[in-house]
């Protein structure tokens, strides 16, 4: 069965950083592009990255351009995303999340748990 097991979050201060780790298995990692959405307490699904299947091409939400960096390693089946310079508007719960190929638009088949970030003084 498809899994994703989020990790790597925590409790930093603004300005801080934090590398989130999601660990894929029970599908071919490689043949699928994978995003990074996120939900701050109250309110919506935030898309926040997503990264093509051979990691060659990412995209970024406004608020994550120029502080977030998504990434994968094929060998690990594992994705990545390196989270720099973080504000308290980013805290939130980060998941891992599989794009549905049947499906325009943002749109996800699986899903991890998710891990906590949260940014506080």
């Amino acid at each position: 069965e498809v899994q994703l097991v989020e990790s790597g979050g925590g409790l930093v201060q603004p300005g801080g950083s934090l590398r989130l780790s999601c660990a894929a298995s029970g599908f071919t990692f490689s043949n699928y592009a994978m995003s990074w959405v996120r939900q701050a307490p109250g309110k919506g699904l935030e898309w926040v990255s997503t990264i093509n299947r051979g990691g060659g091409s990412t995209t970024y939400a406004d608020s994550a351009k120029g502080r977030f960096t998504i990434s994968r390693d094929t060998a690990k089946n594992t994705l990545y995303l390196q989270l720099n310079s973080l504000k308290a508007e980013d805290t939130a719960v980060y998941y891992c999340a599989r794009p549905d190929i049947l499906r325009q638009g943002q749109a996800y088949d699986y899903w991890g748990q998710g891990t906590q970030v949260t940014v506080s003084s």
